[in-house]
């Protein structure tokens, strides 16, 4: 796997995998490989959005010039 694809990219993938092994239309040793390279996907992506969590909470600073997390809010 590359790692300059987009977390987008990534899922978008993942989702195409998934769709294939829901199927079940695809060889024992094709659907392994495609459920190696989903875990390995989702490995990825779960990277990416601990990097981008990170880089949220460092812009987040208190008044002190201390980060502040703060909970996202749902609507």
């Amino acid at each position: 796997m590359e790692n300059t694809k987009s977390f987008a990219e990534t899922m978008k993938r993942l989702e195409l995998i998934v769709s294939q092994l829901e199927r079940g239309d695809a060889q024992l040793e094709q659907s392994l490989a495609l459920f190696e390279e989903g875990t390995a996907l989702i490995r990825a992506a779960g990277t990416m959005l601990d990097n981008a969590e990170q880089k949220v909470v460092k812009l987040m600073k208190g008044a002190d010039g201390n980060p502040v997390e703060l909970p996202f809010e749902q609507e």
